[in-house]
């Protein structure tokens, strides 16, 4: 099973009727997603996968946000680093680019970060660099069990 297979079988499981996009322009960045998607940057939502001192963390949150240190550090318990490439395909089954912030081998806790609210749709990456979900936060909290914070700080592009 294929990773956009997989993230619609779970979709289909839990949320039924949403829909992975697949696109043929490359998705793997927040600008490019938005550029192939006809969007703002803001609204892609971009999971990253953070190591912590306890295990990994994943936050969702707003293409257009940076992530603030600190109230990382709180959400987290410990200093946390940005997880690299091997980690996060280790961690999530999915690549750096195309990451799900769903449908994992494993559980990892999950922070919606509420720069995402500012939309009532954001794009969430389906498992490849070149696939996209149109979803609401409600829909995302409820399918990836999230946790509502605010770990960024204000919006780099608005």
């Amino acid at each position: 099973m294929t990773a956009l297979e997989r993230v619609q079988a779970y979709l289909d499981a839990c949320q039924p009727g949403l829909k992975v996009i697949e696109l043929a322009e490359d998705t793997s960045t927040a600008e490019l997603a938005a550029r192939a998607l006809g969007v703002g940057v803001g609204q892609i939502a971009k999971s990253l996968l953070f190591k912590a001192r306890d295990g990994y963390i994943m936050v969702v949150a707003a293409g257009d946000v940076r992530m603030d240190a600190k109230e990382l550090k709180k959400t987290a318990g410990s200093k946390v680093r940005m997880a690299n490439a091997e980690e996060v395909l280790a961690v999530t089954g999915y690549p750096v680019g195309g990451v799900c912030p769903f449908a994992l081998p494993r559980p990892v806790p999950v922070y919606l970060d509420e720069s995402l609210k500012r939309y009532d749709v954001v794009y969430a990456a389906a498992g490849t660099p070149n696939s996209a979900l149109p979803i609401t936060f409600d829909q995302l909290r409820k399918i990836t069990r999230g946790i509502p914070c605010r770990v960024s700080l204000d919006s780099e592009m608005d």
